[in-house]
């Protein structure tokens, strides 16, 4: 039988305050002592009273509208009962009937098909504890409990099940990311927990209008991981209902070494979770004028720069898109146009030669190292330099990507790196013409399969002439010079 696979996320986002969702305790949670940033109300202690943080509301309510929701005028907290280990109250203070924002959508791309999502609701809530499984030396298995990150402000974005694929799924938490990025909420940081979901999956078959039983799968924190959980489970899924057995509604959890998912526990239902009003919070009123002046606060969004970079400067959707994914790269590319590097100059194709150094050379380095964009020492002034000096003709392209390496290793100015190093390009023919005579009168066999029709060996002997002039011969120069020289050859 031919099935459908339907996928709903929720999406888990940390928010960056500067204390926690319902106390005054610092948010720096992540590099702090285990238990350090703690105080009776995230401790659960008795009498301590919860204080609703407002810079936690107003990030969630802007992202909210950067999803086009609806927001209501009332909203108020609920208590969430359940007993797990990493709940110091034994109930979590989340958001239930009324959340802060509701009815929203979001438009994904998928292999040049444009999509709506609807976002069924975005809430705020506070962040459980964390658990650290550890064995001692004698074998003995054990937990230890973290309360640092017990309290921190996390929002939840919930889909409705409109996701038809993996693909789909990764196109949406993509966009999710690259929104609650911009908007400036949250860290999004997937390898500490800053941005993590957990996604709804189910099958029926094609055609039908009822939904199947659904598993819910957690513990994914990578794209990777997201993309290849959801396959598994809906392998898994089909697999089960092709021999006419059943799929349980159950909780299952990721387990990334063996690339499968694992039952963990029933899958509870809101009743089993008992929520009433958090009594000791009062019902929030959001008027008008806070939500029109939050919205005044929203600055241009991925998609909106991506297409601004096509429309207003050239770039291909491909280049706009690698360049807007992150906030920081295109800060970085805008901050480097911005320096008017090659103004002057008879280049035209500016905005693409930027583009280029950061998505292909720049990128590669950031990958090897795993440093962030803003983090590296290759600055956006740096890299204008550098820019220039392969622009104006001063220093090869070759050269460059090695001047680009060094920079980045060291931090020195590309033009001291030139000038200790003495990269400055050869432009003198007569210095060119006389490396491309000794590469052509020591391969004689190149030059024979050159006129033989075999075009790679021009090119084996521009690699020469470069390797011969340590990269520093002018390449269109050079490549003159050889296609010249063998043109005498052939004469002989």
């Amino acid at each position: 039988m031919e099935y459908e696979t339907v996928i709903g996320l929720e999406v888990h986002v940390q928010l960056k305050t500067n204390s926690k969702m319902f106390c005054a305790c610092p948010a720096d949670y992540q590099s702090a002592p285990p238990n350090s940033r703690v105080c009776p109300v995230c401790l659960g202690l008795p009498g301590a009273l919860p204080v609703i943080n407002r810079k936690a509301v107003d990030y969630t309510i802007m992202t909210g509208l950067a999803l086009h929701c609806q927001i209501p005028e009332h909203t108020k907290f609920d208590r969430k009962n359940y007993p797990y280990p990493d709940l110091m109250k034994g109930y979590q203070i989340s958001q239930y009937d009324l959340p802060l924002a509701i009815k929203g959508s979001l438009d994904i791309v998928v292999n040049g098909d444009r999509k709506t999502v609807r976002v069924e609701r975005v809430h705020l809530e506070e962040d459980v504890a964390k658990l650290q499984h550890v064995s001692d030396d004698s074998g003995v298995n054990y937990s230890l409990v973290d309360v640092n990150r017990s309290g921190q402000a996390l929002m939840e974005i919930v889909s409705m099940p409109d996701m038809r694929s993996p693909e789909e799924a990764l196109a949406y938490l993509t966009c999710i990311h690259s929104i609650v990025q911009y908007l400036g909420v949250s860290t999004a940081n997937m390898q500490d927990g800053s941005f993590r979901c957990d996604a709804n999956v189910s099958v029926r078959p094609v055609g039908s209008p009822e939904f199947g039983t659904r598993t819910e799968v957690k513990n994914m924190n990578s794209y990777r991981a997201v993309f290849q959980a959801l396959n598994y489970e809906v392998e898994r899924q089909c697999n089960l209902l092709d021999q006419d057995e059943r799929v349980i509604q159950e909780t299952r959890g990721w387990v990334e070494d063996r690339n499968i998912t694992v039952s963990q526990r029933s899958k509870e239902y809101a009743h089993d979770y008992r929520y009433f009003p958090e009594p000791d919070l009062p019902p929030l009123v959001v008027d008008a004028d806070w939500v029109e002046g939050l919205k005044a606060l929203i600055p241009e969004l991925g998609h909106d720069r991506k297409q601004r970079f096509i429309d207003e400067l050239g770039l291909s959707e491909y280049d706009a898109d690698l360049l807007t994914s992150s906030k920081d790269t295109a800060d970085y590319f805008e901050e480097v146009l911005g320096l008017r590097v090659l103004e002057g100059t008879r280049i035209t194709n500016v905005n693409k030669i930027i583009s280029n150094w950061i998505l292909v050379d720049l990128t590669r380095l950031l990958n090897l190292k795993s440093v962030g964009i803003y983090r590296s020492k290759v600055t956006p002034n740096k890299l204008a330099q550098l820019i220039k000096l392969v622009g104006t003709g001063s220093l090869s392209a070759s050269l460059g990507k090695t001047v680009l390496e060094e920079c980045f290793e060291s931090g020195d100015d590309p033009d001291k790196i030139v000038a200790i190093n003495g990269y400055t390009q050869i432009n003198d023919s007569s210095v060119v013409q006389k490396a491309v005579n000794d590469v052509i009168d020591q391969n004689s066999k190149a030059v024979s399969d050159y006129w033989d029709g075999k075009e790679s060996a021009a090119k084996f002997l521009m690699g020469q002439v470069m390797k011969l002039t340590r990269g520093q011969a002018n390449p269109d120069l050079a490549n003159q010079l050889i296609l010249t020289r063998l043109q005498q050859e052939r004469v002989k």
